[in-house]
Order: structure tokens, then sequence, then C-alpha cells
């Protein structure tokens, strides 16, 4: 349990976007016989490739287990940074030449800039802005490694990439733990929750059947159609798409070989005025280290506050029992805290891939994407709408980011039973890295 101490009167183990927009089951529709498509999982994913198909004039329903904006999709820190995705291995693909490289930066260049104007299009009121990203480096060693990535950002993709020295670093992120670091020009911010807000309401003007509250329990192929199975009751479906990334479980078993589910945490200060929260973050913008035990913060968009986030543990903690961790690792970062009371603590899983790259694909004749490797936002809304296209026929171009080879591993059976040995060697290296720095 998180020490008294450290929590306002007004605590909630809960998102702090929530308090904008909360997850809602609605009116709970009666599911339809049919569908031309079925769509499980209703976060950004499932919700974009939905717009995309009524735009198209095809019929879908999304199937989410629980209330609409439960997962991922409203508990995210809300970074729109698809340069992070990009050193992925291409599942078992040939290693890609330079030539290949530019095209998978350009591709998340033009995801960057898709979901800009959905934004836009659909009047979306979700405070996003292009802020700009700032990786902090760890250590000297880790600040070099960072040049050449920078070095390879702008010469593969025109990122606006530049280099933070060690002297310069209280001019981007006011603290001394770190060595400088690297600023990337092309990233932005947004408020996750009203992003998805916009997203439903997109998809609910279209006419498109949201339901929640629906856990698919079994999908079964019949006479060249599927027979999905809900806690609600039966649809039969053309197509099913897969959209459930970090929460990815035994009814797709295959699928869940593929993905490994790490769940990160995230506290919020109470308001410490505007003078401070410019002083910790001067130029707004999203921040996250170079540990392999990350940590990562923003600003709040609608007032003064911190938002810290971490995976200060690999396993099966809740948000209230890693609270105290996290609060000791902000206040590392930033001493001025400390005595900051929290307001809420929140947990949510991101979908990892054993290469490390996103995927979309079939797999025993569904559609499914997944992958965002922490770049949920950007990337999901992008490869939902891809799907989308595909299944209407429409699509005359296929990313890099839509890679249908999957890789599992003969360990691996869907359950990261392995996170908290690896969480230990991480913390371990992460410590060494220091140790040779000083």
């Amino acid at each position: 349990m998180a020490s008294p101490s450290i929590r306002a009167r007004d605590f909630t183990a809960e998102p702090y976007w929530w308090r904008a927009f909360r997850p809602d089951a609605g009116r709970l529709p009666a599911l339809p016989a049919r569908a031309r498509v079925a769509i499980v999982g209703g976060g950004d994913g499932g919700l974009s490739t939905a717009i995309e198909l009524a735009r198209l004039g095809i019929e879908a329903v999304v199937l989410e287990a629980h209330e609409l904006g439960h997962g991922a999709s409203s508990r995210n820190a809300g970074f729109v940074s698809l340069h992070s995705n990009l050193e992925g291995r291409y599942g078992h693909q040939k290693e890609p030449d330079e030539a290949d490289r530019k095209r998978r930066h350009q591709d998340a260049r033009d995801a960057f800039a898709f979901l800009e104007r959905l934004i836009e299009e659909e009047g979306i009121a979700c405070h996003y802005r292009r802020s700009g990203h700032y990786t902090a480096a760890y250590t000297r060693a880790h600040r070099s490694r960072l040049e050449a990535k920078a070095e390879k950002l702008n010469r593969l993709g025109d990122w606006g990439c530049r280099m933070v020295g060690e002297g310069e670093q209280r001019g981007e992120l006011g603290s001394d733990l770190y060595r400088g670091g690297m600023v990337i020009a092309q990233s932005g911010l947004l408020h996750p929750a009203l992003y998805y807000k916009g997203l439903l309401d997109a998809a609910a003007r279209r006419g498109v059947t949201l339901a929640a509250m629906a856990p698919v329990t079994r999908i079964v192929r019949v006479d060249g159609a599927f027979e999905v199975e809900t806690a609600r009751g039966t649809l039969k479906a053309g197509e099913v798409v897969i959209a459930t990334n970090g929460y990815t479980g035994p009814l797709t078993p295959k699928l869940q070989r593929g993905i490994i589910p790490i769940g990160s945490y995230m506290i919020a200060t109470e308001p410490i005025g505007t003078e401070l929260a410019r002083k910790l973050v001067p130029n707004d913008r999203s921040v996250y280290d170079t540990r392999r035990i990350l940590a990562y913060c923003r600003l709040a968009p609608d007032e003064p506050r911190l938002l810290f986030g971490g995976r200060v543990r690999f396993g099966g903690h809740d948000a209230l029992a890693n609270a105290p961790l996290l609060y000791k690792a902000m206040v590392r970062q930033f001493p001025e805290l400390d005595g900051v009371a929290i307001t809420h603590a929140w947990t949510g899983n991101l979908g990892f891939t054993l290469d490390e790259a996103s995927h979309a694909g079939t797999i025993e004749g569904m559609r499914y994407l997944t992958g965002c490797n922490g770049a949920g936002v950007g990337l999901m809304t992008y490869l939902g709408t891809q799907t989308a296209r595909q299944i209407a026929g429409r699509a005359n171009y296929v990313s890099t980011f839509e890679n249908p080879d999957l890789p599992t591993h003969p360990l691996y059976n869907g359950r990261p039973w392995f996170l908290p040995v690896l969480g230990s060697y991480y913390r371990a290296r992460d410590w060494l890295d220091r140790a040779r720095d000083r």
C-alpha cells in the first residue's frame, strides 16, 4: 500500500485522465445477428478500424470486454512518438538495407501526419500539440549512443533531432540526474482519454455498433464466416479483427504467444504551480530517459501538475503497491517534489513483441494489429485504418509497420513468467552503467 504521507486527501487509484472522460458502458445496445466485420477490442486500434470501415461503407461491430475506454487507450501517457517504434528487427525478414530503413521512417512520418490530420478533420479536442520530445541520457556513454541515434533519425527520416550538452541539461529538464540528451522536434502530446472520446464520438456519428461489456468467449469458423460468441450473445461476421494488443488473452492463443504484456505505472502530483512546473519541464515536452528501467514524465495539459511514470516493477503488482516506488524515483529525479502529495496512481498494459516491431496480418483467418511497443496512440490508429482499407480492398500501399510475420518463442506460452528475472537484470545493468559513469 502507498504510504498515507504521499497521498493527497482526494487520492484515487485510477488514471488522472478519467477526470475529463470516464470509460462508460453506454446503453448496451443489443448485438446484431450479423455484421460484415466484428472487431474484438475497443481501444484506439479497434475504433480506428471501425471508423475507416464506416467511411468506406462497411458495417462493423466493436466488441469490448469492459467499459468503452477501459484499457490502455485512456491510461497511457499521451505521447505521440512514432520515432520510438523504428528499431524493431522486422520479424524474421532479411536485415533491412538503407532504402528499407528510409521507407520505414517515411511510413512513421506518414502515420504521424495521419494522426494530426485525423484530429483536425474530426474536431477532436484533446489538447494535441506538436511539442517535441526529450530523451535524457542517464550516463555519458548513453549520450554518445544518442548522438549516433540523432544522426540516424535525421538521415533516414528528417525528425529534427539535436543534441543537448550536459551543461544545457536544465534548459530541457530540471534535473541534475542526467548527462544531457536529445531533442526530437517531430513528436507530440495529447490527452489520451479525450483523444479516445473523440474516436468514440466519430464512430458513433457513423453508426458503428459499439458493444461494451461484451467479452468474446469463443470464435468459430463456420461455412467461410465466423461465429463470434460473447457474454451478450452470438453474431455471425464475414471477417474478424483482433485489436487487443497488450490485453491479448487465451481467446487467440497463437497471437497471445507473440505478445508480451508489460505493465507501466503512473502517478500524478497535486497542482505544483506554473513556476515550478515550467522549471521541471521547461519546454512542455514529452520526456523519457535511457535507462532500461526507464522513467518518463510530462506536464498535465490542463493544470500545472507533473505526471510521472515508469516500469518500477516487472510483474503482477497493482498501482497502489507501486506508487511509493514511483514517488521515490520521481523525487530522485526532481528533489523539489519531495513532500508534494500525489492525487492519482494507475497502471495499464503495453503490448511488446519479441522483435520489438509492430505487426498486422492474419492468423487462423482473422486479421490482427498489435505490437505498439510503447508508441500505441499513433501506431494503433494508423494500423487500424490500414487494416480497414485492406478489408475494403482500398489499400494501395502496404507499410513496413504491417509486417505479418509475428515471431514466437518455444519457451514463451503467452504468460510472461520471465519478467521479474528480466527486471532484476535490467536494474543491475542500469546500476553498473551509472557506476562506470562516475
